[in-house]
């Protein structure tokens, strides 16, 4: 790779991305840059979510959103109902 796709993968990959130290009693003071970017004010609920890859750090409010996005159209009952219909014709057939 020559070294001028790496400087822009460096720059596409880091842009956007802030250090922070974890200070007495696990506090961390998040970058005014990133709040104001988020429009985190003072007493916005974060969550934190463990993933395989680290952690994901949004406020309760866009993690909601981005949930109620994911299973719009979605009729979970519904699917549970056809699976457990599907699992009892299954066991009636054995």
């Amino acid at each position: 790779m020559n070294s001028s796709r790496v400087v822009e993968w460096y720059s596409q990959a880091m842009s956007g991305n802030y250090s922070m130290v974890v200070g007495n009693k696990g506090r961390v003071v998040l970058p005014a840059g990133l709040r104001q970017e988020r429009g985190w004010d003072e007493g916005t609920v974060l969550v934190i979510v463990r993933t395989d890859r680290g952690v994901l750090i949004e406020s309760r409010d866009a993690l909601l959103e981005t949930i109620q996005s994911d299973l719009s159209g979605t009729d979970l009952v519904a699917e549970l109902i056809s699976e457990r219909r599907a699992e009892s014709l299954r066991e009636d057939a054995e």
